[in-house]
């Protein structure tokens, strides 16, 4: 690349980094906060809720990254051209498809990047998250036992806890233990918290009394504690072993599926539409930035207008992109929806071609600008205000 490419590259690939961040982030916080309350119950530090959290960035990162680099090239490109670079390069020589290979390039390591993310980064991050999820949704200790509700977890085993409190600390214990049919045990203890090692998992209580009745016996044996562990292992870290959904595997998983595969055998639609997802995903940047630059990369002096290229491009962009959601929705039952958004992106990177390489400058008609003008005229005499020329 020379240097007038190398400046176009980084720039491009500058915004495009900082749009994304900026809108994954934003993003990612929304769907984060929805665990702050599942994290706190059950003790995780900082850090522990940041990294779960975060297992679903791949797939944010998906879907944000064309957008992004449509933002990135429309600005890039309107920065060229208020400083009237793109005036200085096309009289210089610079054809518009010559200018627009930096910005191909650029649209290369997005493309790139994305298809990683699609056939592996993104599925290993969400059957992590699936797997955490599903070890936290069958632990009884932070689902069923609710603050100020008795949970029975077994048929002869109740338990109560008052309130729960930050650090996963649980105040105002009772249990109430009648499986063995020779006895009964009552447990009163002021606090405690769950622990789990490879052991099991144990409700570790502090600051109580435990009541045992016998049968045959007319008086409790009464015992006073400073801590006890109640064994928690038979209704703790149960269904470790999850069935991966279609968004949990990976490419060449939907290329190969197994032929014992349940799933696979139940949904085989969802699969073709997942796997044509995930192949036309790298041509989404392609599409984008074509669309973008076509309408975006003519030379144009600072006295003509681009709101309207501008608002077609977003326009082309958002039109393409819901066509393409709806042709994954139409693909579950019809095998031709993929050759249909195939085709679809297809028109628009050869449109965009045509457009970049006939030096098309894409302008409004001109008989909507003139009613447009005589809508704003309208407008200033009927609040009072002499139209300018």
């Amino acid at each position: 690349m020379g240097s007038i490419d190398r400046y176009i590259f980084r720039t491009t690939l500058a915004s495009f980094a900082l749009v994304l961040v900026s809108l994954t982030g934003v993003i990612w916080i929304t769907q984060a906060l929805r665990g702050i309350d599942l994290m706190t119950s059950q003790g995780q530090t900082i850090l522990t809720f940041l990294g779960v959290t975060s297992l679903v960035i791949p797939a944010l990162v998906l879907i944000i990254s064309p957008i992004a680099l449509m933002i990135a090239i429309s600005h890039t490109l309107n920065k060229l051209a208020t400083d009237s670079e793109i005036i200085v390069m096309n009289a210089a020589g610079f054809s518009p498809f010559r200018l627009f290979r930096p910005f191909l390039y650029a649209t290369l390591v997005v493309a790139i990047m994305v298809a990683f993310i699609a056939s592996y980064l993104a599925p290993d991050g969400m059957r992590r998250l699936k797997q955490w999820d599903a070890e936290i949704t069958a632990d009884v200790l932070a689902n069923i036992l609710q603050p100020g509700r008795f949970a029975q977890l077994d048929q002869n085993l109740t338990i109560r806890i008052r309130e729960r409190q930050p650090g996963g600390v649980l105040v105002g214990i009772f249990v109430d233990d009648r499986r063995d049919p020779k006895e009964r045990v009552s447990i009163i203890a002021d606090h405690g918290t769950v622990m789990k090692n490879e052991t099991g998992s144990f409700l570790i209580l502090e600051d109580g009394n435990l009541q045992r009745f016998e049968v045959g016996k007319r008086d409790p044996a009464l015992v006073a504690f400073g801590r006890y562990a109640f064994d928690m292992s038979k209704f703790s870290n149960q269904g470790r072993d999850v069935t991966l959904g279609i968004r949990e595997r990976y490419l060449w998983e939907l290329l190969s599926p197994p032929a014992d595969d349940a799933v696979y055998a139940q949904l085989p639609g969802q699969f073709r539409a997942e796997l044509h997802d995930r192949f036309m995903a790298p041509i989404y940047p392609f599409a984008f930035a074509a669309l973008t630059f076509a309408f975006l990369g003519a030379p144009r002096t600072t006295r003509q207008s681009r709101n309207f290229s501008i608002s077609t491009a977003i326009l082309a962009v958002f039109g393409l992109r819901m066509a393409g959601f709806a042709c994954s929705v139409v693909a579950v039952k019809s095998p031709l929806a993929p050759l249909v958004q195939y085709l679809m992106l297809a028109f628009a990177i050869g449109a965009s071609l045509w457009i970049i390489l006939g030096s098309v400058v894409v302008e409004p008609p001109a008989a909507l600008m003139e009613a447009i003008n005589k809508s704003n005229a309208r407008l200033l005499r009927l609040f009072g205000r002499p139209a300018t020329a």
